[in-house]
């Protein structure tokens, strides 16, 4: 998985640009998690309470996002439009669904995590 963190210099405005079968991640992270690093730990925090095995899973969700975490791996969607599997896009749609939902190991996810972190703490 691939990404990059900027900041405006201008007014500070954080950008995450992950690669385009992830591209929802980073929205995730410039507009759900922004600057908020108690955020950002609570959702480190929760990765270990499910690898200790003392949770299955969890979510989190916002107005228009969601984090959903397992032990094995994180999905993050858009919930104006979290459909049923059953349902089939076209192949003219399938960059839009990449746009608006974005599977990745729990690892990957946890590594991107803390990148993030360490790029909103560094002014």
């Amino acid at each position: 998985m691939e990404y990059e963190f900027r900041r405006n210099s201008l007014d500070g405005t954080l950008f995450a640009e992950f690669s385009m079968e992830h591209a929802i991640l980073g929205r995730f992270f410039a507009e759900r998690l922004g600057n908020d690093i108690e955020q950002c730990h609570h959702i480190i925090k929760q990765i270990e309470v499910i690898r200790a095995n003392k949770q299955n899973d969890w979510l989190m969700q916002s107005h228009d996002l969601a984090l959903a975490i397992d032990s094995e791996q994180v999905r993050v969607f858009a919930i104006a439009i979290d459909f049923d599997e059953d349902f089939d896009l076209e192949d003219s749609m399938n960059m839009y669904d990449a746009e608006s939902e974005a599977f990745c190991g729990l690892e990957d996810f946890e590594t991107a995590l803390k990148s993030w972190m360490e790029f909103i703490t560094k002014r």
